[in-house]
């Protein structure tokens, strides 16, 4: 990530072309969901309702990055920190309620900005946490890193060793905050975190430990007329046909009805959904049924917001 008090200069400015959420009182939900268009032939919420505070960030997690929904664990995240803090992984409820924490050994993480659940690898049944050492402020790395470790049999503190799944760009390094994993297909990809856009998106096919993958571009993410940009997180839905983007001040979702596969998924239309305020929102994960998601953010006390359907 950059550094709080650049991005907050470049907000003040008014360069982020974003708006600040009202703020609300402390245990309050937002007033109004918004005009959101249906989200009809989808699976999911047809409409979502009022962001709902459920609990607040753990001393645990006081730079909270990154958000997954667990495929073993129904109601549990899993969580990490930024960059500067111990190599572990959370596993945290709604409430902010820590379950389980994961020592984690076999590397030495730069700058950790996202997490996801999916396959292991393509074809299997098993899955694995994913995390994303891909922060790269000022975009000089040659080289940036996934770490894979299976999802455990069950919740308790451990020490874990990590695989490292390295790749690079085909076109010069990226900042990168958002990670998604397709529960189907068991494919990985990025969303670049830029001032241009909601960012380019790359699928990391053929990743593998000891040997370093490019990553392939699928696109471009515009966020409808241009206002907003710089995205902090993502998540996809395991029906493959939504994937919601955080930014610093708003959520999209990018929705298409049938999508096979992330190319067709990229052809959707995007669509500004519910959020509650948070004082540096970088996570984001749909609930594991689908019905709805979890937003977190950075600082140990701030809200954790729970979106479910209308």
């Amino acid at each position: 990530m950059w550094p709080r008090w650049t991005w907050a200069l470049l907000l003040g400015m008014g360069l982020s072309g974003c708006s600040s959420p009202k703020p609300l009182p402390p245990d309050s939900g937002v007033e109004d969901a918004g005009s959101q268009p249906p989200a009809t032939g989808l699976p999911g919420c047809t409409q979502y309702g009022v962001p709902l505070r459920t609990g607040e960030v753990p001393s645990e997690l006081p730079e909270l990055s990154g958000l997954a929904a667990s495929r073993r664990f129904p109601g549990v995240f899993w969580a990490h920190n930024d960059s500067g803090n111990d190599f572990e992984l959370f596993a945290i409820d709604e409430t902010g309620r820590v379950r389980a924490r994961l020592k984690l050994t076999g590397a030495q993480p730069k700058d950790l900005e996202d997490v996801a659940v999916g396959p292991c690898s393509p074809g299997e049944t098993r899955t694995c946490v994913f995390l994303a050492d891909t922060g790269d402020n000022f975009e000089l790395r040659d080289q940036v890193r996934l770490y894979r470790l299976p999802e455990p049999d069950a919740l308790g503190d451990a020490t874990v060793s990590v695989e490292v799944l390295a790749f690079t760009y085909p076109d010069g390094a990226h900042d990168v905050e958002a990670l998604v994993a397709d529960a189907r297909s068991g494919r990985l990809m990025v969303l670049t975190k830029t001032r241009r856009s909601l960012g380019d998106v790359f699928a990391l096919d053929g990743l593998k430990p000891g040997a370093t993958i490019q990553a392939t571009k699928l696109g471009t993410l515009e966020a409808p007329g241009g206002v907003d940009r710089a995205s902090t997180g993502a998540s996809l839905q395991a029906s493959g046909q939504r994937m919601l983007i955080r930014t610093y001040s708003r959520v999209w979702e990018l929705r298409q009805p049938g999508a096979e596969d992330l190319e067709s998924l990229l052809k959707g239309s995007l669509v500004e959904v519910p959020g509650g305020p948070q004082a540096q929102a970088e996570a984001v994960s749909y609930l594991s049924d689908g019905e709805g998601y979890l937003l977190g953010t950075e600082f140990t006390g701030q809200p954790l917001w729970r979106v479910g359907c209308r």
